[in-house]
């Protein structure tokens, strides 16, 4: 069948609608009309070169709509179900086996080949050939995706699907790495570096878990007040000085976690500074000068017993943690939807620009068929 796609054909380039071919479905595939998609922070890495994807391509990890058709052996959903889509795993690694399918043995191949894995194929095509496609199992800037069984998550109708399709992998990632990597208790500190739509997802984590200081570090004025409308208990701004002497003189003892979204080896190494004996630190962000990090003062985390935890998703299993978001969502416990501002499918380079300046946390693109 003919569907409209977002297409990158070059590094750092722009995406171009345009009319490509989708194959028929194989044994465990899904058939998605995507309603909904997010611009996630991953996409745009990927755009510039920074993560391994043959172009021309079509990238889109966040997306959530309604089954049109399922093939042989899928159980899991039906057509006219409502689903989100998330990120690929194998389901039958030790990883995937024991409940961490974020960590699954397989994730660099299924997420970013772009190709089917089981034969080297593209479920996308045009008049020149194969287009790079089945990124994050998926390929969700087009009007239709085909994903596997395990990617999709059925959802209910009382939750509108734009707010569904940032949760499987920005959101997710945020409040997961509060939920369920640091499984933050009650009355813990948290410092969260950045706020972006993953920091803001930790700090609404935050909220939930009762922590008693949820600090957040941000340049960006706007984003601090809505990290605290949101629950902060401080917002940081980072121009104002050494951001672990302005978090001490709030908490002397130093704070039990701090998660960093930005990469950055300075503000890695601050982030240690932040912590009291026996913290941790999450690290969200990919450095962006990996041999900096090998300057970060090792000693003193020997001697206060840190504890350093890279995270992927949010050690989210998907099937598990989207519902429960959406349930506390419903509850008026987790509103994700301050964190959201959506624009239609066709202004994708509009909207990417918009979260690139700032202007808007969480960009989530729309279809027609948004329900």
């Amino acid at each position: 069948m003919e569907v409209t796609a977002a297409v990158l054909r070059e590094v750092g380039g722009d995406f171009g609608l345009e009319k490509v071919n989708l194959d028929a479905l194989r044994p465990g595939e899904v058939l998605v009309l995507i309603s909904a998609v997010g611009i996630c922070h991953t996409d745009l890495a990927t755009r510039d070169g920074a993560l391994p994807f043959p172009l021309p391509g079509v990238l889109g990890h966040e997306g959530a709509g309604v089954v049109v058709q399922v093939g042989d052996g899928v159980t899991k959903v039906a057509p006219g179900d409502r689903v989100g889509v998330s990120f690929a795993s194998c389901g039958s690694c030790p990883a995937c086996a024991s409940g961490a399918p974020a960590y699954c043995h397989r994730f660099m191949e299924l997420n970013y080949a772009g190709v089917r894995t089981s034969d080297g194929s593209s479920p996308l095509s045009n008049a020149q050939g194969a287009v790079g496609s089945s990124f994050f199992g998926q390929s969700s800037f087009a009007t239709h995706a085909i994903t596997s069984e395990r990617n999709v998550v059925k959802v209910g109708s009382d939750i509108p699907l734009h707010l569904v399709a940032p949760l499987g992998c920005g959101v997710q990632t945020g409040a997961g790495a509060i939920m369920r990597s640091f499984a933050a208790p009650a009355g813990s500190s948290v410092v969260i570096l950045g706020a972006g739509s993953v920091g803001l997802s930790a700090v609404l984590g935050a909220v939930v878990q009762g922590c008693g200081h949820i600090i957040v570090v941000e340049p960006i004025a706007t984003r601090r007040e809505l990290a605290v409308r949101l629950g902060a208990t401080h917002a940081v701004d980072p121009a104002a000085g050494a951001v672990s002497e302005q978090v001490r003189g709030l908490l002397p003892q130093g704070v039990n976690f701090a998660l960093d979204t930005t990469g950055h080896a300075g503000v890695l190494a601050e982030a240690l500074q932040c912590l009291g004996n026996q913290g941790t630190l999450g690290m969200l962000g990919v450095p962006s000068d990996p041999a900096a990090v090998l300057s970060l003062p090792l000693i003193q985390s020997l001697v206060l017993g840190l504890t350093v935890k890279a995270i992927v998703e949010g050690d989210s299993d998907p099937d598990v943690f989207i519902p429960q978001l959406i349930e506390l969502y419903k509850a008026g416990k987790f509103p994700v939807d301050e964190l959201i501002t959506t624009m239609p499918f066709s202004k994708i380079n509009d909207g990417v620009a918009m979260q690139h300046s700032g202007q808007a946390v969480k960009v989530v693109l729309v279809h027609d068929t948004d329900q």
